[in-house]
């Protein structure tokens, strides 16, 4: 079994923001998976579990979890889920925004620090280790103003357009590390470089 923590903001307001990218991949997650249970409130945020199938047919149980707790508090509510279902923490996924990957990029990795992401310092902090997987999602740096404001803000126009095929990718990623582990899953997605947009600009000027 794993738990998927997709990291975001609670409220209406925070809905579209480059920080809540994660939740946006909870909620398709949750659309893909079959007869699966409404979102719950526990664990200061909200869960469902269910069965979660690769591209290869093979499937895991997962339990989702949007934590509620605001971003920067992330970590109590991931900390509570691995204890109420027992689980380690090398069966935990947390999909995130990432300002060190350019937009649409998605990575897997795991371990390493925060990057200045408030969230996973929470789950280290909570946790005591960053020995966990992530989903990292890019959304570029802002070329101005603040990094708060900039993660605060919603997806460009044009970046709107590009934005379920990205979300889809990083469920890919997910639906991967379920199905065949975090190795197979790295050798998947990692390799792939830049967006389908840039590769047909690319293709365009080539």
């Amino acid at each position: 079994m794993l738990l998927v923590a997709c990291l975001g903001n609670p409220g209406s307001a925070y809905q579209r923001n480059r920080h809540n990218v994660g939740f946006m991949v909870g909620d398709r997650l949750r659309e893909r998976m079959p007869d699966v249970p409404p979102w719950r409130e526990k664990f200061s945020g909200v869960f469902t579990k269910g069965r979660l199938a690769g591209s290869n047919g093979k499937s895991d149980d997962v339990v989702l979890l949007k934590p509620m707790t605001y971003m920067n508090l992330s970590g109590h509510s991931v900390q509570k889920a691995l204890a109420f279902f027992q689980l380690d923490k090398s069966a935990l996924v947390v999909v995130h925004d990432e300002l060190d990957l350019s937009f649409g990029a998605v990575r897997v990795k795991s371990g390493g620090g925060a990057a200045g992401h408030n969230g996973i310092r929470s789950i280290i902090e909570q946790l005591g280790s960053p020995d966990f997987v992530r989903v990292r999602i890019g959304i570029g740096r802002p070329t101005h103003g603040t990094v708060e404001s900039y993660v605060l803000a919603d997806f460009d126009p044009e970046q709107r357009i590009e934005l379920p095929n990205v979300i889809d990718r990083a469920v890919e990623a997910v639906e991967s590390i379920a199905a065949d582990g975090l190795t197979a899953a790295m050798n998947k997605i990692n390799p792939r470089e830049g967006t389908p947009a840039k590769k047909a600009r690319a293709a365009r000027a080539g």
